[in-house]
């Protein structure tokens, strides 16, 4: 079994040197869902939020989310991301966010688009929380990542 790379031999935290890393060009995809009512994804779908257009609000969110990542993961390395993108689907029950993030680093970009799933469905929720209360966030993970010694790895 591999050990946590980011304890120490004493067990205290730690940031990973990745200094001797050859820079490669990376990629991960995460996912999530946000389910709600009917009536909320009507608003939704229309655009008739009072707060405005919520997809294009969890949009933005996402991708802000993903350049800010070093910022709100402690221990996580600041990266150039070279792109980013957040996909939202909508069925009859909920909606789906998709977020994929790039770099050409020394390390994965896993938490990166983590973040940017998990904060576009955080907006979707503050945005549509007025409407329905009952709105469950859910299955967030990683579904796919490519570049590094490690390789591509797909769910």
């Amino acid at each position: 079994m591999t050990a946590l790379t980011h304890l120490d031999q004493t067990g205290a935290a730690r940031m990973v040197d990745v200094a001797a890393k050859p820079e490669t060009p990376r990629e991960a995809t995460a996912t999530g869902r946000i389910t709600m009512s009917a009536q909320a994804l009507a608003l939704v779908h229309d655009a008739t939020m009072k707060k405005g257009d919520v997809l294009a609000a969890a949009r933005i969110a996402g991708i802000m989310a993903a350049k800010r990542t070093a910022d709100l993961i402690p221990l996580c390395h600041p990266l150039p991301l070279t792109r980013v993108s957040v996909d939202m689907a909508a069925d009859e029950t909920g909606i789906t966010v998709t977020a994929t993030c790039a770099t050409v680093g020394k390390t994965g970009v896993e938490m990166e688009a983590l973040t940017a799933a998990t904060v576009a469905l955080l907006t979707l929720y503050d945005m549509v929380k007025a409407v329905d209360k009952t709105m469950t966030i859910d299955g967030v993970r990683v579904i796919a990542k490519s570049g590094g010694k490690s390789g591509d790895w797909t769910a």
